[in-house]
């Protein structure tokens, strides 16, 4: 048992959640943002309405998958909420993985308690500072990513940033501004993600908008001079 944790879910294995590693994902309960092209909503509360998956069940897998798996992922909703999440990563250290993150870096301070014990982050950078409230429908989450770069900038830790966009919600300037930001930041892996609106949790964001070929071929090269490292998903 994990005092603390709360696990909805589990993918049992993955290629795409932690760089050039087999893993499995844990899915934490609850998240504090709000947006609408989020395909996991049934993540979002803080208490679910299925039984969570239990923390033995989980180190049994683990015991199982030794030798077969590299890397445990802890997602969410948003995991860094979860008081637990420091003794879970050791427990999965101790199983001899290697631990990745996805977050929404909202929790600056938690995170910095565990980034020593990280391998991997998966930063989720939802627009440009002031388009965050939009597309997060909180406000003051812009500075706590900030602050989530800063600390993984100085960290040496490997991290890509990622934004998940709605071409209903920002435009290619948009992603462009926020990118020649990351970039002067000093990020060198950024990915672009394109909701497709299915399951997301604001029905006015559900189904797909065609931006055409050229903007989005555009936008395309100008990030990819940006990076070392982009990714187009989806």
């Amino acid at each position: 048992m994990v005092a603390g944790l709360q696990v909805s879910g589990m993918t049992p294995l993955t290629t795409i959640d932690f760089p050039d590693h087999l893993a499995c994902v844990l899915y934490t309960q609850g998240c504090p943002l709000r947006c609408g092209y989020c395909h996991n909503p049934e993540l979002i509360p803080f208490q679910a309405d299925t039984v969570p998956v239990s923390w033995d069940d989980i180190d049994d897998f683990l015991l199982r998958r030794q030798g077969l798996l590299e890397a445990v992922v802890f997602s969410g909703g948003e995991p860094t909420l979860q008081a637990g999440l420091p003794v879970a990563i050791r427990r999965v250290k101790d199983r001899g993985y290697k631990v990745g993150l996805h977050s929404a870096g909202v929790q600056p301070a938690r995170l910095k308690t565990i980034l020593n014990h990280l391998d991997w982050v998966g930063l989720d950078v939802k627009a440009p500072s002031h388009l965050y409230a939009r597309v997060t429908g909180r406000i003051n989450q812009a500075v706590k990513n900030r602050q989530s770069l800063q600390l993984l900038l100085a960290s040496g830790i490997a991290f890509e940033c990622r934004t998940t966009v709605s071409w209903q919600q920002l435009q290619p300037e948009d992603i462009l501004l926020l990118a020649r930001q990351l970039a002067a930041e000093g990020v060198t892996r950024y990915a672009l993600q394109v909701s497709h609106g299915q399951n997301c949790l604001d029905p006015r964001l559900r189904g797909t908008i065609s931006l055409g070929a050229e903007p989005l071929a555009d936008l395309r090269r100008d990030l990819e001079s940006l990076f070392s490292v982009f990714e187009w998903r989806g």
